[in-house]
């Protein structure tokens, strides 16, 4: 899975960048050549390379070296180095002091450039007031940002908010519209929040059948609150309503 985001990530990227893989971008690493083009100064070169050491691809695993590749790609404006960074920044690893002000600088730069992850981190900066600013304006803008472009946690966040009536007006149907935005990417927590929302008509039309098949697909993915509310559900439900639940989850499934 590390060498598969890599090669997709190269397919975008320049030519030079493309020589951290073979000739036939296989998934094997030519580290030496990456270095190499890295060292030159080829910032897609240089996120690859900080990206090998991070994830310790065709080399020792070194925090420390992958934050120094990142930060020279991020300086060029490579969007998602400035994002590895500011995560650094977040967490304090590789050399990156724990610093927020500095996390909110570069993931709003990568955010300015669309990167969905950065804008629905700095969104959580800003709710959380790390950085030493707490703007819930800032909150919704950069958490919607992230939820157009499909960032699963992104809307799964907006959807809460809008649920529990936080930054945002209450709207039940907002919120159940992103927790199915978030639950047909597989979000097991979004999935059981949706099924809740038909088992108490908040937001949509009360259906038990809808809510258990969204409760089993929530526990299938390890959702242990959803494994709860479906058995109690179910003393409510009749012996067709619980096969047809059962059905519409595998179908569920085995489309999403």
């Amino acid at each position: 899975m590390k060498n598969l985001l890599l090669i997709l990530a190269l397919l975008s990227f320049t030519s030079s960048a493309a020589a951290c893989y073979d000739e036939t971008l296989s998934d094997k690493v030519n580290y030496e050549n990456c270095k190499a083009y890295a060292e030159q100064g080829s910032a897609p070169a240089q996120f690859i390379f900080g990206y090998m050491n991070e994830q310790e691809i065709g080399v020792t695993q070194d925090y420390k070296e992958a934050v120094k590749w990142y930060r020279k790609a991020a300086k060029q404006g490579f969007a998602a180095a400035q994002f590895k960074l500011a995560v650094g920044y977040t967490n304090g690893y590789g050399g990156a002091i724990q610093d927020y002000k500095e996390a909110v600088k570069w993931f709003r730069k990568a955010a300015e450039q669309d990167h969905a992850e950065a804008q629905y981190n700095l969104g959580r900066l800003y709710y959380n007031g790390k950085g030493g600013i707490q703007d819930y304006k800032e909150t919704i803008v950069w958490f919607r940002k992230a939820a157009e472009q499909g960032d699963a946690e992104a809307q799964l966040a907006l959807g809460y908010l809008y649920y529990e009536g936080q930054v945002v007006t209450q709207d039940d149907k907002e919120a159940a519209a992103w927790y199915r935005k978030a639950a047909e990417q597989g979000d097991a927590e979004a999935q059981y929040l949706l099924g809740y929302m038909y088992a108490k008509g908040q937001g949509v039309i009360q259906d038990g059948v809808i809510a258990h098949m969204f409760f089993n697909v929530a526990a299938a993915n390890g959702n242990d609150r959803a494994k709860q509310d479906r058995d109690i559900i179910t003393k409510k439900m009749t012996a067709s309503q619980v096969e047809e639940a059962q059905k519409l989850a595998r179908e569920w499934m085995a489309s999403h």
